[in-house]
């Protein structure tokens, strides 16, 4: 009967230790099937092929550093110049064609006076001539009056061809005809502001003729078209060139400096345009990435001179619909530039405390 407690104790703690044995195993198979099962996210790597370098990008570190591909596009342009453009001050010319109206009103008005004049002394004349039915003295009073209204018919004339080409000089043929006529559209634009003209000197060395058509930067990056009016009467002291005038419907201040596109050629030039945000700086040198495979993407050098307002266009390294990362680019420049083959993973907690 004494064998029968230790008995049962012996047997107690062997089930204890069985138990303890399987709960450790268990939760040992359990942390070992979750770390195997856990997803895993390769550091990016990089790597020569045929001379160029790759960085290979796993997908799960694209979509956490937010990399995007854009396919490169084509964009049909003409070959051309730049050209300096000042935007003319019209007030001279509204002056002028205030000063036109009011001689123009002149010479209605004395021609009125000197027809009417001219009449009345006709009939004068033809009655002195009848057997004197009027008066020698009143016959001449009337070629008197005759004589001055034509005089000041004549002097209404000159002052109205004086305005008229103190217009052309300094405005020009097509700007003198507007402001001539009762009702211009075009006028009427310059006068409300809606539209400016700029006087465009065309480089001298270029030998191109002036297009009909121009585009004219503005403050903002954009490409206003202009058109022809004709050629400058005046130049531009500050630029040697040939100077033309050309209407563009915006509102800008007189005076103002800018430049335009003048196309050298009617022939389209297709061209890949890379926008500017896909465009990094390395070495003094830009630079865009292609993906040139899943999860691999290339440096591809990128000229400063083809420049654009919306972007660099390029004709030669890339090719129409090649992917270019938009977005993400200064990442995988890092990422390229980064020191390889040394750990970043802190394996000893206490380090990473510094």
């Amino acid at each position: 009967m004494k064998f029968r407690p230790i008995l049962l104790s012996i047997i107690s703690l062997t089930l204890a230790a069985g138990a303890g044995w399987y709960i450790y195993q268990s939760l040992r198979g359990s942390d070992t099937s979750t770390t195997a099962d856990a997803p895993s996210s390769p550091p990016p790597a990089v790597q020569t092929v045929n001379g160029e370098t790759v960085v290979i990008v796993s997908p799960q570190a694209q979509r956490a550093g937010h990399i995007e591909v854009t396919p490169l596009p084509v964009v049909t342009s003409q070959s051309g110049i730049s050209a300096y453009a000042t935007v003319i001050d019209l007030q001279p010319l509204f002056d002028l064609r205030s000063r036109l109206a009011s001689a123009r009103a002149d010479v209605d008005t004395f021609s009125a006076q000197a027809a009417s004049s001219r009449t009345q002394y006709q009939g004068s004349r033809t009655l002195y001539a009848d057997d004197r039915n009027v008066s020698l003295k009143s016959l001449q009073a009337a070629q008197s009056t005759m004589q001055s209204d034509d005089a000041k018919l004549q002097s209404a004339k000159v002052t109205l061809n004086g305005i008229d080409g103190a217009m052309r000089q300094q405005f020009g043929d097509a700007l003198a005809n507007a402001a001539a006529e009762p009702v211009s559209k075009l006028f009427q634009r310059l006068q409300s502001g809606q539209s400016v003209v700029l006087r465009v000197t065309l480089p001298a060395s270029s030998g191109v003729a002036p297009p009909e058509r121009i585009t004219v930067e503005v403050s903002d990056g954009r490409a206003v078209p202009a058109q022809k009016l004709s050629a400058s009467p005046l130049a531009d002291p500050a630029v040697q060139g040939s100077p033309w005038l050309y209407v563009a419907d915006m509102a800008l201040p007189a005076n103002l400096r800018t430049s335009a596109r003048v196309p050298t050629s009617n022939q389209a030039v297709s061209e890949l345009l890379i926008p500017e945000t896909a465009v990094v700086w390395y070495g003094g040198q830009t630079w865009a990435y292609v993906r040139t495979a899943p999860g691999r993407f290339t440096r591809r050098y990128v000229p400063t001179a083809s420049e654009g307002d919306h972007g660099f266009v390029v004709t030669s390294g890339f090719h129409a619909g090649d992917p270019i990362v938009t977005q993400g680019a200064q990442l995988l420049l890092s990422e390229e530039l980064k020191p390889q083959g040394i750990a970043t993973a802190c394996k000893d907690p206490p380090e990473c405390d510094d």
